[in-house]
């Protein structure tokens, strides 16, 4: 009798059967992009599964993306590990021959590249989101099109791109039926807190590179802030739950960097976060001229690579990468093909490197990139010329706070190949557009230094002479050790100009090295062991001649040696 009586229970309110749960149903299929086709309709669609033991209807359902959500969806129940593919009305008839098929209106139209995209009850209740990227598919030739990005384990839908791949059956996809990877693909790995940034003073955003589970993640004692800040609420916000909101009791401080913790944190598979899960948040500020720097540029990739350009925060100031820009100039000689950093809130606090790039995975097999983190991705970003080119770095006013017109001359002399070496600043306090102030990428540093120290680094110090030599003993090889010499001088007043000659052991001059150069008061001259033809001296013992004069006749001259050495082969 119990049983009649549910039984006539769900004929008459199938609604009784609604899900109530996240990942009760899943987007398990994508249909981004059906061109070219490989053996599918030309229409885009979602496969949605079942994933528990009892039937859902999912009556009122919409499905949706960053810019809207569909109509609702009809009267429909979906059997318990069973399929459903979700289209336009029109495409109704084509997919149907593959599946049990169901159209909305307002079908959301997805994106190639990438979209966000959420299946939502009729409560409203977001039941399941997936935010996926071209990268996804695994496969550089199936992202071009025609082939559906599949789940490879509806148990572990929140384990993001790790979960997902491009389908292997030979029509491109598998609507209506068992995906072609269908495999068990055990999520193991705890979520992680991967940066944070700022709507107002006194509100933070989370960023996690997993949805949470929105208990843990909403629970205001997982999380503590220094700096004498108090929490006072922590929300978990839909559809992807990878954002966690929090509030303050008093305003945050301009120029100060906060350290926030999250603890006990959990994802959908109950792995919990680290104890040291740490992220540093704080105002940004706009940038102006001498605080955000062209650092390093790599403006001839080798064969199958890509340019760079790394940006250096030399302030105290905490930047917003999404309210900088990069960009060349036109033939002209007009500021063009201007592009943000990043298209989402991204932080960069002092003393940080960020690189720009178009391709971080190729990137990562060509050098050495010890923060990937700090890689940012740009579609089309502004293209450089092997041989010549201008580096701009705009602020959010648009105006233009940082420049270099590079050639590729600057390069170290010896070089044999200059493909995949990256020009590095020396002095990130000197002049941008100061040859002498840039150097070829040590090939002990695999010849470039994305998102770190560059191999040619030298904060010139205080000098205690008037003019010094550092260091005294140089190696001019590329290797990233003294590789060259530094010519440091101090003056007591403005208007002096100088003479720099450089004599080898006999006393013959070998390199006329400065003609009537404007000094201010402090300055220096970086020299790379090349003689006035470009070619590599000798071994030995060097004296750098500086002559130092103003109009009014006063002058002074000074001799210091340098030591030319290189390693024995």
């Amino acid at each position: 009798m119990k049983m009649v009586r549910l039984l006539l229970l769900i004929f008459l309110f199938p609604s009784y059967l609604s899900a109530q749960n996240r990942y009760d149903v899943v987007i398990d299929e994508i249909m981004a992009d059906p061109t070219p086709q490989v053996g599918l309709p030309n229409n885009e669609w979602l496969e949605l599964k079942n994933t528990t033991t009892a039937p859902i209807n999912l009556q009122n359902w919409r499905i949706g993306d960053a810019t809207g959500q569909s109509g609702p969806m009809p009267n429909f129940t979906l059997q318990p590990d069973s399929f459903v593919i979700v289209c336009t009305g029109s495409a109704v008839a084509a997919m149907s021959a593959f599946g049990t098929t169901i159209s909305v209106t307002s079908f959301p139209s997805l994106d190639n590249d990438g979209d966000q995209l959420f299946l939502r009850a009729a409560n409203g209740r977001t039941i399941h989101a997936v935010s996926y990227t071209s990268g996804w598919y695994q496969n550089e030739v199936k992202k071009d099109g025609g082939w559906t990005l599949e789940m490879i384990d509806t148990k572990s839908p929140c384990a993001g791109s790790s979960n997902w791949k491009a389908s292997i059956n030979a029509t491109g996809g598998t609507p209506g039926k068992k995906n072609s990877i269908d495999a068990i693909n055990t999520d193991a790995t705890a979520p992680q807190l991967k940066r944070a940034y700022t709507t107002d003073n006194i509100t933070i955003i989370l960023v996690y590179d997993e949805p949470v589970d929105s208990l843990t993640g909403a629970t205001l004692a997982n999380y503590s802030i220094d700096g004498g800040l108090l929490l006072t609420s922590a929300t978990a916000i839909a559809p992807l739950f990878n954002l966690v909101q929090l509030k303050l009791s008093t305003p945050m401080l301009a120029n100060t960097v906060y350290t926030i913790t999250a603890s006990n944190v959990k994802d959908c598979k109950g792995n919990t976060i680290g104890a040291a899960n740490k992220v540093k948040v704080g105002l940004p500020a706009d940038a102006a001229a001498g605080e955000w720097i062209i650092n390093e540029i790599l403006f001839n990739p080798r064969s199958g690579g890509f340019d760079f350009v790394e940006f250096y925060n030399n302030s105290n100031k905490i930047f917003d990468a999404s309210k900088l820009y990069i960009a060349n100039r036109n033939t002209s000689g007009v500021i063009s093909s201007v592009k943000a950093l990043s298209t989402v809130p991204f932080y960069v606090f002092p003393g940080d490197h960020i690189v720009e790039t178009e391709d971080a995975e190729n990137l990562a097999l060509q050098y050495l990139v010890k923060n990937p983190d700090n890689v940012l991705v740009i579609s089309s970003p502004p293209s450089f010329s092997d041989d010549e080119g201008d580096v701009i770095a705009l602020n959010f006013q648009g105006n233009v706070i940082d420049e270099v017109k590079y050639k590729d001359d600057w390069h170290f002399k010896l070089i044999d190949n200059e493909e995949g070496v990256s020009l590095e600043r020396i002095d990130p306090a000197g002049t941008s557009q100061d040859e002498t102030n840039w150097h070829s990428a040590a090939s002990t540093a695999g010849f470039a230094t994305p998102t770190y120290k560059n191999s040619q680094y030298k904060l010139l110090n205080s000098i205690t002479a008037t003019v010094e030599i550092v260091p005294k003993v140089f190696s001019p090889d590329n290797d990233g050790f003294d590789d060259i010499v530094t010519i440091q001088y101090a003056v007591t007043e403005p208007g002096y100009v100088a003479n720099v000659t450089i004599f080898d052991a006999a006393g013959r001059p070998i390199r006329n090295f400065v003609r009537n150069g404007t000094l201010g008061l402090k300055g220096y001259w970086n020299w790379d062991g090349l003689d006035d033809k470009g070619l590599k001296l000798p071994v030995g013992t060097y004296v750098i001649f500086t002559e130092i004069f103003n109009l009014q006749g006063k002058k002074q001259h000074f001799k210091n040696a340098v030591v030319l050495a290189r390693k024995l082969n």
